[in-house]
């Protein structure tokens, strides 16, 4: 009650580091243990780790699964950003390497490695964009462009959920990999490592600061 304050607060990020499932000598010597109590302690554990291996195999499918959503919805956004450039490609100039980002998605380059940067990248993108557009009332009422404006607006909101689902999924994962004995051990020997959420920008946290009213 009487300590230090720090009145401008602390700001939350992830930590970028991923943490390996690991075992000690006591799990070796709990799985010598249960062979040596008889061939039954022995072959359930194996059944258990081998159910847990299985366990593993299907939840790393299911957030492949989930990344994939976000994927899909981000080449949703790409193919929004583009029919409106298209339209508007004489009244504005936009950033050309956004738009070799663009060409290099539909071309079939994985987003894979850092879908954070590639969403920020598409982000910055439509807020050049539709500032630009509301300065055109000819643009604006095109109806085009107004339907496309409103599909951005639930993508993201899309995205931003379909996110959550694959964060929840990450924390599972984190947990169960250091879930002792079975899951541990199974995630120790399959050199299995903690995974990294999503997380937003530097760029999104400094609108979201902004004043909008």
């Amino acid at each position: 009650m009487t300590g230090p304050v720090n009145a401008a607060g602390r700001d939350v990020n992830v930590i970028e580091k991923q943490i390996p499932a690991t075992t000690g000598v006591g799990s070796v010597i709990f799985e010598v243990a249960l062979w040596l109590l008889g061939i039954l302690p022995g072959l359930i554990f194996l059944f258990m780790k081998t159910s847990a291996r299985n366990y593993f195999q299907q939840l790393e499918q299911k957030i492949q699964a989930d990344a994939s959503e976000i994927d899909n919805y981000l080449e949703q956004r790409f193919q929004i950003l583009q029919n409106v450039v298209g339209l508007v490609e004489r009244s504005i100039e936009l950033d050309k390497d956004v738009m070799k980002t663009v060409a290099a998605y539909r071309g079939g380059v994985s987003p894979d490695v850092d879908r954070n940067a590639l969403a920020s990248e598409l982000n910055g993108a439509f807020g050049r964009l539709f500032p630009q557009v509301e300065a055109y009332p000819e643009l604006k009422a095109h109806q085009t462009i107004a339907d496309a404006m409103q599909q951005n607006s639930y993508l993201q909101r899309e995205i931003t959920a379909a996110r959550t689902v694959y964060n929840d999924r990450v924390a599972q994962w984190n947990r169960d990999i250091f879930d002792w004995p079975t899951k541990n051990i199974v995630a120790a020997k399959q050199g299995y490592t903690t995974r990294i959420p999503f997380t937003a920008s530097a760029d999104v946290k400094a609108q979201a600061r902004q004043k909008f009213f």
